[in-house]
């Protein structure tokens, strides 16, 4: 007869203790090392996404600068030309003003996906793992 929760193996015999401790050690091992690949995944994803909306507001600032540049012009051509110049400089900067609205709103998006810095699936995947483990060790 075995005590209860021992374990045996396919010879019907019960394992060692020395085992037992030995491949729990080993899986929990293995355990931290897969939750800490996917972690480190994790965060490449987020930096991934933190790069790209940085990258959209880069340009976001630079359309900006253009958009008030072609302002600029429209604004002496409207002064000193005739009306089909600087309605023609105006319609160059509307059209800089909407791209540069698109990359905005793009580059914040990108950023709130990333949001918040920390890897949550790996986190919550953690907890799971050390309830269960915690569960499994009441019994």
């Amino acid at each position: 007869m075995t005590a209860k929760g021992s374990s045996r193996t396919g010879s019907g015999a019960p394992e060692p203790v020395g085992d037992l401790v030995q491949r729990a050690s080993h899986q929990l091992s293995q355990l931290v090392r897969d939750e800490m690949r996917l972690a480190q995944a994790e965060m490449i994803e987020k930096a991934k996404r933190f790069g790209k909306g940085g990258g959209l507001f880069g340009g976001t600032g630079l359309m900006g600068v253009l958009t008030l540049q072609a302002l600029v012009a429209a604004v002496i051509a409207a002064l000193s030309l005739v009306m089909d110049v600087w309605a023609e400089a105006l319609i160059v900067t509307a059209a800089l003003a909407a791209v540069t609205t698109l990359m905005a709103a793009l580059g914040k998006q990108q950023i709130s996906k990333a949001s918040p810095p920390t890897p949550e699936q790996t986190i919550d995947g953690v907890k799971a793992d050390v309830a269960e483990i915690k569960e499994k060790a009441q019994r």
